[in-house]
């Protein structure tokens, strides 16, 4: 009897510290993304881009909605994964030109929730770009960048060619 409370014992503390280290390492991981938002939990999305309108999509019921119709469900997704985007390296903001790194005006705004990240240009060294969230600036992957709308298709003609 002993001996079997003796390896329930360990079995819990066990799973106790798979549990514990799990939650470590999640916070750790969240700790170096641009942001600390599940990506999945996301319900509100604004996107500004040079030259583009701006827009608007929210989650209802698992799907997403743009003014009141159904969105592009993948550029939603596309846009909600960039909260998770991870980070080489955090910088305060005041430690930069905002100007001479893009970021006034930015190449694009994306509010994720209330989390406000400002896109700018890539870096002079390597194959990254800058974005500023709130009075810090994180260095991204270059293509860590809200993508433009898909377009409609080119109209077709089914007759021959003159």
């Amino acid at each position: 009897m002993k001996a079997r409370l003796a390896a329930i014992v360990c079995v819990v503390a066990l799973v106790a510290a798979v549990a514990w280290q799990w939650h470590a390492d999640d916070a750790d991981a969240r700790a170096h993304t641009l942001t600390g938002l599940d990506p999945d939990a996301v319900r509100h999305i604004e996107v500004e881009l040079r030259g583009l309108p701006d827009q608007r999509f929210e989650r209802h019921d698992g799907h997403w909605t743009s003014a009141g119709a159904k969105a592009d469900e993948g550029r939603a997704e596309d846009l909600a994964s960039l909260a998770a985007t991870p980070v080489a390296s955090w910088r305060a903001a005041s430690e930069f030109d905002a100007a001479k790194i893009g970021l006034s005006p930015p190449v694009a705004v994306l509010v994720l929730d209330d989390v406000r990240l400002e896109f700018g240009d890539m870096t002079a060294l390597g194959k990254q770009r800058y974005v500023k969230v709130g009075d810090r600036v994180a260095i991204v992957p270059a293509q860590a960048l809200p993508r433009a709308p898909r377009t409609a298709s080119l109209p077709t003609t089914t007759g021959s060619a003159p």
